[in-house]
């Protein structure tokens, strides 16, 4: 998910480029924007980078013990099969 900090950054980005006659309504405007990006954002399953990473690395690991433990039961399948 977005850091909240990201998340005012992009709410007030958005609000400097309002046109000058609505310049009154910035605050409301940007508080706006906030919560429909907050809303929005928070439809979409997002993790950080950091835990996605984790959870590849985690992926690959659980992948090559896989592949072992096929060869090993494949190597024990054979000695059975050859008694």
């Amino acid at each position: 998910m977005l850091d909240p900090k990201q998340l005012e950054d992009i709410a007030a980005k958005l609000s400097q480029v309002i046109p000058p006659g609505l310049r009154g309504l910035r605050s409301e405007l940007e508080d706006n924007f906030r919560v429909i990006l907050r809303s929005n954002l928070e439809r979409f399953d997002l993790v950080s980078r950091d835990r996605f990473d984790t959870q590849a690395e985690l992926l690959s690991r659980t992948q090559s013990r896989l592949a072992a433990l096929e060869q090993r039961l494949k190597t024990l399948e054979q000695k059975l099969s050859g008694n």
